[in-house]
């Protein structure tokens, strides 16, 4: 059995988080809690699998109890999330602080939308339980990987970063050597702090662009763009219609909708569509690592990062067709090793690389 507790000040949520998660009968809501302090009490107590936490809560809150429970009695713990730009500034902060992932929840306490969050609350608190819990921040007492600058094998130096619109064909290299100037990157749950990792490590003139398909709701994907930009030296933002593909920019596919890319007689742009409607996720990985794929070929490296699932899979394929690249991050610093995993099943994968060498594995293989 699954052993969770429920904090959240909300008798509605906690009744309907504990009922939906009753119907899984390997699921056991061992205790609810009204607050974080009353919900650090449970978890020392039961010692559960999973906790679920709210963020905004009396007394104690949901960011202060999951430092808690993170320095003393580390475990996965998902939050519970509204969807709003607020409630998406708090999550990341706690997705950065060691949450595993986010439930959203609906802002009426009467609301019976609550049910359609069922099917993946208890996805997530199964396969959460079963994987052992990933810290990328460094425990009290025990020294931070140091930073290794990255390099670039094969080139004296960085070229400067293109203007908005400049042309995308390879840059020559000595050696016969072609860059590759688009690198793509899926990835869904546990993805904030992998993302970020990634980004923070490129140097501002990071001689490739960079587009990203994260699982993530609407109101969400723009506040982890403009958090991302704080913290990385390589721009970072949402994308937006009119938007071109640029060295040493990052674009964050907006929620809710698919990113593509379009290559014209001189540059890439990118698209924002709702289409296909059908896709089981938006933004889609296996839509936007397929367009590039078709846009740019061989000058594409897909990157397919932790999540659960295996969008991005048919997308790769179809980059390695085209004679792209594709790199996998490893099972041990996965938060779910489901999508990395789907493309290393599938024999698509050229390297498996841990978290904290993806930046420079990149960087690698931007010389062909």
């Amino acid at each position: 059995m699954i052993k969770v507790v429920v904090v959240d000040d909300s008798a509605f949520m906690r009744k309907a988080i504990s009922t939906m998660l009753a119907k899984d009968p390997e699921i056991d809501v061992v205790a609810t809690a009204r607050d974080g302090e009353e919900g650090l009490e449970l978890i020392r107590k039961h010692n559960p699998d999973v906790v679920t936490l709210d963020i905004e809560m009396p007394r104690m809150d949901g960011l202060t109890a999951l430092r808690h429970i993170m320095m003393e009695m580390p475990r996965p713990v998902l939050m519970v999330s509204s969807l709003t730009s607020e409630g998406a500034e708090a999550t990341l902060k706690a997705l950065e602080l060691g949450a595993v992932d986010f439930i959203p929840k609906q802002l009426s306490k009467v609301s019976l939308d609550i049910v359609k969050i069922e099917a993946s609350l208890i996805s997530k608190v199964k396969i959460v339980a079963s994987r052992r819990l990933i810290h990328s921040r460094p425990r009290p007492g025990v020294a931070a990987r140091p930073a290794t600058p990255l390099t670039v094998p094969g080139s004296a130096g960085y070229a400067p970063r293109a203007a908005a619109g400049a042309a995308q064909s390879p840059a020559k290299l000595p050696g016969g050597m072609v860059k590759r100037d688009v690198v793509v990157i899926g990835v869904s749950t546990g993805g904030p702090p992998a993302v970020q990792k990634v980004l923070s490590a490129f140097p501002e003139n990071f001689p490739a662009s960079i587009v990203i398909a994260q699982h993530m709701p609407a109101a969400f994907t723009g506040p982890f763009a403009k958090r991302l930009d704080g913290l990385c030296k390589i721009s970072v933002k949402e994308a937006e219609p009119g938007d071109r593909l640029k060295p040493g920019c990052a674009f964050i596919a907006p929620g809710g909708k698919h990113l593509l890319l379009k290559q014209m007689i001189s540059r890439v742009d990118l698209l924002i569509s709702p289409e296909p409607a059908s896709a089981l996720y938006k933004p889609s990985a296996n839509v936007l690592i397929t367009s590039a794929a078709e846009a740019v070929g061989r000058r594409t490296l897909g990157v397919i990062l932790t999540g659960m699932g295996n969008d991005g899979m048919e997308g790769v394929r179809t980059l390695k067709q085209k004679g792209g690249r594709a790199l996998a991050q490893s099972d041990a610093t996965c938060v779910v090793y489901g999508m990395p995993k789907a493309i290393v099943d599938a024999g698509l994968s050229d390297e498996i690389v841990d978290i904290d060498d993806m930046a420079q594995a990149i960087m690698n293989n931007l010389y062909i």
